[in-house]
């Protein structure tokens, strides 16, 4: 006689992955709830150039240190939420969230160095190598899934590549 199937040691037996993955998700929803909080937090410093602690004391190139905590918050909480959305993401397009993280990291480094108030100017510069290479990445693993979700060879691929099309063309090809 066969042996009747238990549900509750098969349930059982995913019950530390669903906890894991609950905990996991209360963290990334804490981390989440927590920006505006670490936004704010640039009203907490100093009004002025310089800053003096018994411990240290700092100057900064802005009007104040409020003013450049203001921005520096402003390039952190972007980053921190997209580095969020970065590593949980679990669509094939998630490598693409690279260009706007990098794009506010470069503008975090030179907010950091204070570089001759040119803030948020050369950072185009970084990006478009790195955009010239991660942006048709993207492309193509785009293509390859969707042929193989229609049943399309990279032959044909290629083919449609080499045609040629109108502007306008291209652009109803990228939506389609």
């Amino acid at each position: 006689m066969d042996q009747p199937n238990n549900k509750s040691t098969t349930h059982s037996d995913h019950l530390p992955t669903a906890k894991r993955s609950l905990f996991i998700g209360g963290i990334i929803v804490l981390l989440i709830a927590a920006s505006p909080f670490i936004f704010y937090s640039y009203k907490s410093f100093p009004d002025s150039q310089v800053w003096e602690t018994s411990i240290f004391s700092l100057k900064t190139e802005f009007p104040n240190w409020i003013s450049y905590a203001w921005y520096l918050v402003g390039k952190v909480i972007p980053l921190y939420l997209l580095l969020l959305w970065f590593f949980t993401c679990k669509h094939w397009w998630h490598w693409i969230i690279i260009v706007p993280i990098s794009m506010y990291s470069f503008q975090l480094w030179g907010l950091i160095r204070e570089s001759a108030n040119q803030y948020d100017v050369l950072e185009i510069y970084y990006l478009i190598p790195l955009m010239m290479i991660l942006v048709p990445a993207v492309y193509l693993v785009r293509a390859k899934i969707f042929a193989k979700l229609r049943g399309n060879d990279l032959s044909t691929f290629e083919e449609e590549l080499g045609a040629n099309r109108t502007i306008w063309q291209q652009i109803k090809d990228l939506f389609r």
